[in-house]
């Protein structure tokens, strides 16, 4: 993804952002294509958020064991394995 900054916001531009600041604005243009515009939270506080989701990951203790189980297993199915497991043709 390219991060544009932006010096000068015509109005017409500036009413998408705000149209996008709570919710996605779908942009269609007259050749078909369709972007999206939506508003994203600044980078420190999509840090602190996924700092925040780390932690109480780790709290979870059903999750952790689990994990850990999972770790520990042999058994390791190979993608060929599991084509034929599920009867997907290669």
């Amino acid at each position: 993804m390219k991060t544009v900054a932006l010096t000068q916001v015509v109005d017409a531009v500036e009413a998408l952002f705000d149209l996008a600041t709570d919710d996605g604005v779908l942009l269609r243009l007259p050749d078909g294509k369709i972007f999206l515009l939506r508003s994203v939270a600044d980078e420190a506080e999509a840090l602190d958020d996924f700092a925040d989701e780390i932690a109480r990951t780790r709290q979870n203790r059903a999750l952790m064991d689990l994990l850990d189980a999972r770790s520990h297993e042999q058994l390791r199915v190979n993608a060929e394995q599991a084509r034929r497991r599920l009867g997907i043709d290669p």
